[in-house]
């Protein structure tokens, strides 16, 4: 015990010395995979929306950094980029800005320490939980249409799920490298995945509602949107049973971002405790 205490004594000034706050921002792009990226099996380029973010990040240490970050992705999917004739014909596609708060901790391998330059580069890991909120759209009759609140599958209908919200949870994950240019400003890149906990971020997840059922439970809207496939044949309808899958299967829907971070270190600011900068001038007395 008593060699344990004096370890501690001896590592805390170099913990404590390692103790900053940083502010950046981060550019990107956002991509998604889901039911309408050729059945959770293909992410597309051609898919690929801008990503931004601003966030703090508080370095417990070397190795050991908490990061909190507001964020947008902008997402989009539609079965007309597969190569599978079957998924091209159901002609579904969405569209969703996706705004996150999320909260992460990073772990520096093999450390960084940006002041006076001492470890100015390091890989990262990072992982945590993600709070976002999406309401996916579409294109209709030359109008914007917001999908979640329609029941495009029955939702809200008896025998069918409940309606799905417009937030949910997800576990970001990823990596990157980081570089101090200078003792002040370090830039990043990192690339990360977010796993939803659910299948609507398209609004695609289940079965088919035959069009009469679907018509009047939530209305034509609903039942137009529900299914798409006659669109590609000259507008006729098409009905199929309830009960036909429309989504893939998958029980949850991911994005990704990767992109480019810049920020700025707060040292010696009275912030977060002064680093003591002092520089003696030659023949200066105590």
């Amino acid at each position: 015990m008593k060699l344990l205490k004096i370890s501690m004594f001896l590592l805390l000034p170099a913990l404590m010395s390692a103790q900053h706050l940083e502010i950046g921002v981060f550019g990107g792009m956002s991509n998604y995979l889901g039911d309408l990226s050729s059945n959770s099996q293909k992410v597309y380029f051609q898919n690929a929306g801008f990503s931004g973010a601003i966030f703090g990040r508080y370095n417990i240490n070397n190795m050991v950094a908490a990061r909190l970050l507001l964020g947008y992705s902008g997402l989009s999917g539609g079965d007309a980029l597969a190569s599978d004739p079957a998924i091209i014909e159901r002609n579904l596609n969405f569209r969703a800005d996706l705004f996150e708060l999320s909260l992460t901790g990073e772990l520096n391998l093999p450390g960084y320490q940006p002041y006076n330059l001492s470890q100015p580069f390091s890989p990262f890991l990072y992982a945590g939980i993600t709070l976002y909120t999406a309401e996916p759209t579409t294109d209709y009759a030359g109008a914007a249409v917001k999908l979640r609140t329609l029941g495009t599958e029955g939702q809200g209908l008896p025998g069918r799920e409940a309606a799905y919200g417009a937030t949910g949870f997800a576990i970001p994950m990823g990596l990157g490298i980081k570089y101090a240019v200078s003792d002040k400003f370090n830039i990043s890149l990192e690339a990360g995945a977010r796993m939803t906990f659910s299948d609507y971020l398209d609004d695609v997840g289940g079965t088919y509602m035959s069009y009469p059922e679907l018509l009047a439970g939530n209305g034509e809207l609903a039942a137009a949107l529900g299914n798409r496939s006659g669109e590609l044949n000259g507008g006729d309808l098409v009905i199929v049973p309830t009960g036909t899958p429309r989504g893939d299967g998958s029980a949850r829907d991911w994005y990704f971002n990767a992109g480019v971070s810049i920020s700025y270190n707060f040292m010696d600011n009275g912030l977060v405790g002064s680093r003591g900068r002092t520089k003696r001038k030659a023949g200066c007395k105590n």
